[in-house]
């Protein structure tokens, strides 16, 4: 048994278990991280956060001291990132005393990432590259999901965040059936992918729901705004330069903000993310032998 101490947080209703392992001895087993993240027998979350030295991680060869997010998907599986979640564990360092500042690099496995907790208490991240498709990724690929009743295929935009998603556009999000999950052709995205839908508004507002890998539809998916804002910029035929532009995404939890810009024409395009980031409740539970 394992008797663990968590805060419990939401980024857009995008919510999560948080607990520090300074030590780096509470590695939690896939079956664990589902107990902790079912909602009628555990805590309930869409994922698991714990606050780790970047040391105890074999794969980060950063800054050995940095706070490192290793971040759990409900079902036990290991993600690189998640934008909501990078959000939150910057609120837990910063109110549970780990960190000083206001500003700090986390460490994650699509590689370090800078945040700010701004003066509206709102938290900015710096989410990195955002690459559609360059050679490594396909122009696009089929997407079926249930719409108005039946399967309907679109054809998604692959986008990389430092994680996999795929990004379909319509006209009507809010017919989607995203109680099943999304399918694609076998051999696309072997990993399993974040499918978003998206409606546009205008060029500096859009809509989404998405179905996280892993977890199932969410209310709000930090990487999937990114993913989401680029794809509909490019879509858009939007100019990105050095000046941020920058794009409101609404989810079904509430509303961030994606800032996209790049240093010349032939520089990546790089994301900041803007959100809120809430720590709702303390708590301590025991984690029986589930072996």
């Amino acid at each position: 048994m394992r008797d663990i101490t968590f805060v419990k947080g939401h980024g857009t209703r995008n919510d999560f278990v948080v607990f520090t392992d300074q030590a780096g001895l509470l590695d939690l087993a896939p079956v664990e991280v589902r107990y902790l993240c079912d909602r009628r027998g555990g805590v309930g979350a869409d994922g698991l956060l714990r606050a780790v030295r970047g040391k105890h991680i074999p794969e980060w060869d950063g800054d050995p001291d940095a706070w490192f997010m290793d971040y759990r998907n409900a079902d036990g599986s290991v993600a690189e990132m998640c934008g909501n979640g990078v959000r939150v564990f910057v609120r837990y360092l910063a109110e549970c005393g780990l960190v000083n500042d206001r500003e700090m690099t986390i460490g994650t496995r699509a590689g370090a990432r800078h945040a700010a907790l701004l003066p509206d208490e709102r938290v900015r991240v710096e989410m990195g590259p955002v690459r559609l498709h360059d050679g490594l990724l396909a122009p696009t690929v089929p997407i079926t999901a249930i719409d108005g009743g039946g399967p309907r295929t679109w054809e998604a935009q692959p986008v990389d965040v430092g994680n996999p998603h795929a990004v379909s556009f319509t006209d009507d999000i809010g017919a989607l059936d995203l109680t099943r999950q999304p399918v694609w052709p076998t051999g696309e995205f072997p990993l399993g992918v974040n499918a978003e839908f998206v409606r546009i508004h205008d060029e500096g507002h859009v809509a989404m729901r998405v179905y996280e890998r892993g977890v199932g539809e969410t209310e709000s998916c930090g990487t999937g705004t990114v993913a989401v804002a680029a794809a509909s910029a490019a879509r858009l035929g939007l100019r990105i330069g050095a000046e941020e532009r920058r794009i409101r995404v609404e989810v079904p939890g509430g509303v961030v903000v994606v800032g996209l810009s790049r240093a010349t024409a032939d520089a990546p395009v790089v994301a900041t993310l803007t959100g809120p980031a809430e720590l709702v409740y303390r708590g301590s539970i025991v984690i029986p032998d589930l072996g």
